[in-house]
């Protein structure tokens, strides 16, 4: 109800079923509006608006619906024209690595038919440094949208754990998309040397201690933590002499610089088919194929098993539905046989798991890492 304050004149709002028999509104909406009583002619601001239950009912109930559609959209219609029209744009995939390695090697056998299944580009991006920290700085830095992406190793889990201020959290700032690959690691001493299989190794080195050493590319790699932990399963006392990399390793054995290296596979294949090296154990749960005469560790009598690996992760926020792309795609591309073809022939074996799968591989590998690391007391430098 409300009065004219010049005439006395009282009037019900429409929606109490009054009407506007006694006042006409001059502007503004129900909120906030002037009207004039038609008695007298004085305009004046109700004390109450003109808002009453009933359309503060519709209004509520407007602004209910348009929340209702603007959640359909970003729930269900936004996601699916995401997946369809993914990508929109070519797509970088950062290699924390230098030019020429495993994983520089992965990226680009895939480059060519992702970019042929997208109609985009698959550009790959070396970005070395810091122990692969630079690298990863950058994708997790990224826009959270699905295109670029970053081809992560033991590395990533193992920064985790000898690294304590990283500039990014590896679980809340990655979104995994798939393991790509996984390649054996193994352990080789040159053709001339008397050690012929792994117990002999343990002999020499329980007979002289302190005396033989190992190489591998390190500190704080995947291979540094495996010799450090068979260090430790075996109780045996060796040197470790890290390398700016694999190859550098492998020449300091074919030098007799070092009594024995572990390798990736890739890195060694050649010299083990040429007799120069011999293999003599293998870390992986069971024999691989192009090595069916040497033992794994576990049937050795040591009881370890680890893999080189690979996969690819996408920065934290991307949306799900390009994620789901991302794996259905890679795993397409690695079942290729050309494609797999050229991995195989480098001790890489093909996987494609899915990102629920990959997401409990790095976090079974964090701990992993974390439990070697810490009894060995491994130091990123």
């Amino acid at each position: 109800m409300e009065t004219c304050p010049k005439c006395g004149t009282r009037f019900n709002p429409p929606e109490a079923g009054g009407g506007y028999a006694t006042l006409t509104i001059l502007r503004g909406g129900a909120l906030d509006t002037k009207v004039r009583c038609l008695d007298c002619g004085h305009v004046f601001q109700p004390r109450g608006g003109l808002i009453g239950p009933r359309i503060l009912k519709f209004v509520i109930g407007s602004f209910v619906a348009i929340a209702v559609v603007v959640l359909m959209y970003v729930l269900v219609f936004k996601p699916l024209v995401h997946a369809q029209g993914f990508p929109v744009r070519p797509v970088t995939v950062v290699v924390p690595f230098p030019p020429g390695g495993s994983a520089d090697f992965l990226a680009r056998v895939l480059a060519d038919p992702l970019g042929e299944r997208w109609g985009k580009p698959l550009l790959v991006a070396n970005r070395p440094g810091a122990g692969t920290v630079i690298g990863t700085e950058s994708v997790a830095k990224a826009p959270g949208d699905g295109h670029t992406l970053l081809v992560n190793a033991a590395s990533f889990v193992i920064n985790a754990a000898v690294r304590p201020n990283l500039p990014y959290d590896i679980l809340r700032d990655f979104a995994p998309v798939t393991l790509l690959v996984y390649s054996p690691q193994v352990f080789v001493v040159n053709s001339s040397s008397p050690i012929k299989t792994l117990q002999d190794l343990l002999a020499a080195a329980r007979a002289k201690p302190g005396q033989l050493s190992y190489a591998t590319v390190g500190p704080a790699t995947t291979q540094h933590v495996l010799g450090e932990q068979f260090k430790l399963e075996t109780k045996i006392d060796v040197i470790y002499a890290p390398y700016p990399g694999g190859a550098p390793a492998v020449t300091a054995l074919l030098g007799n610089h070092v009594h024995f290296v572990i390798a990736n596979y890739n890195e060694v294949a050649t010299q083990v088919a040429a007799g120069k090296l011999r293999a003599i154990a293998t870390a992986s749960r069971g024999r691989i194929e192009q090595l069916k005469d040497i033992p794994t560790l576990i049937e050795s009598g040591v009881d370890i098993e680890t893999t080189v690996w690979f996969g690819i992760v996408a920065p934290a926020g991307s949306p799900k539905s390009a994620i789901d792309k991302l794996q259905a795609d890679i795993a397409a591309a690695l079942k290729l046989p050309a494609v797999r073809e050229k991995l195989i022939a480098q001790g890489m074996f093909p996987v494609g798991s899915t990102p629920e799968n990959f997401a409990a591989h790095i976090l079974a590998q964090k701990e992993q890492y974390e439990k070697v690391i810490r009894q060995a007391r491994i130091k990123a430098d």
